[in-house]
């Protein structure tokens, strides 16, 4: 354990980002999880729709330097993929 004040600190400050950065690299897990389970179900409408969740969360965990550009690309990519193959 830290002796110094602001050692201390960023403890905390390192444990509430690291929390937060797990969090959405979950929901961003999750989020490609359901576009993929609503693909296989065939419902178009509502794979758009999470599609469109699913995009917002990679692009928010790309700009925070979760993930890779060229990882965000492909996910995205692929999804979008999978649904235009649906018609």
């Amino acid at each position: 354990m830290a002796n110094i004040k602001s050692s201390k600190k960023a403890i905390k400050v390192i444990a509430k980002k690291t929390e937060n950065n797990h969090e959405l690299k979950a929901r961003v897990k999750n989020a490609i999880r359901l576009c993929d389970i609503e693909i296989a179900n065939g419902k178009k409408e509502e794979a758009t729709k999470l599609y469109q969740e699913t995009q917002k969360y990679i692009d928010r965990a790309l700009s925070k330097g979760l993930i890779k550009k060229n990882t965000a690309n492909r996910e995205k990519s692929r999804l979008s993929c999978k649904i235009k193959e649906m018609a």
